[in-house]
């Protein structure tokens, strides 16, 4: 009887400490933190696409620079086409000097002398004989280029000069008559237009010379007023 009265004085409390030493030992035992989930790395950004860069075009060499016989020759070309033979021929000549083996200059050139010496014929028949005479004088000039080069004009030098100082001939016969006439000043135009295409003939010098100091003469003793 007395010891189930000592259990009933003592058993609550015993129980409850027993509770509270229990409890005590739990927070003593560290409970260890759960397992950090392993980081994982983002993957990398994908690096922005760039356009491959355009194809570099074919280089294109640069035309050769045209030399100074092929542009002498083309202007020569060209002035022969617009009928023009005087030039063509000097600028064939031209281009010759730079390149004595153009092919062009071989080719036109003779062609342009047989022009001019016909353009001459042509002016000779319609009367125009001052002009007949600068173009066979002008057509003998250049034949003269052939010749050094050892090759043969399209028609006979002395032909050509025959036909020359028959326009000579009558001009200086034109020039006479006016300078019988009394007028110099036409005279002396005849006689210069002779010198301005065959500047040795000596007659035509000779009667320029003398027409012009009796011109002087006459306009010194009649003064113009």
């Amino acid at each position: 009887m007395e010891r189930d009265d000592i259990l009933k004085r003592w058993g609550l409390p015993l129980a409850a400490l027993a509770i509270l030493l229990a409890i005590g030992c739990a927070h003593r035992v560290a409970v260890p933190p759960p397992a950090a989930t392993p980081s994982v790395a983002p993957p990398p950004a994908a690096a922005p696409s760039v356009a491959p860069p355009p194809a570099a075009a074919p280089s294109v060499a640069p035309p050769p620079p045209v030399s100074a016989a092929d542009r002498a020759y083309a202007a020569g070309a060209a002035a022969l086409a617009e009928g023009n033979h005087e030039r063509s021929l000097e600028m064939c000549a031209s281009a010759g000097k730079e390149n004595p083996d153009h092919p062009g200059v071989a080719r036109d050139f003779p062609e342009a002398l047989s022009r001019l010496k016909n353009g001459g014929e042509e002016s000779f028949r319609q009367g125009r004989i001052e002009e007949s005479g600068r173009r066979w004088s002008a057509a003998l000039r250049y034949s003269a280029i052939l010749a050094e080069k050892g090759r043969q004009p399209p028609f006979a030098r002395t032909e050509l000069r025959a036909g020359i100082d028959r326009v000579s001939a009558a001009l200086m016969e034109k020039g006479l008559i006016e300078y019988r006439k009394g007028n110099l000043e036409s005279a002396i135009a005849l006689w210069k237009s002779i010198l301005a295409y065959d500047p040795s003939h000596e007659e035509a010098a000779r009667s320029v010379k003398t027409a012009s100091t009796q011109l002087e003469n006459l306009k010194k003793i009649s003064p113009s007023k």
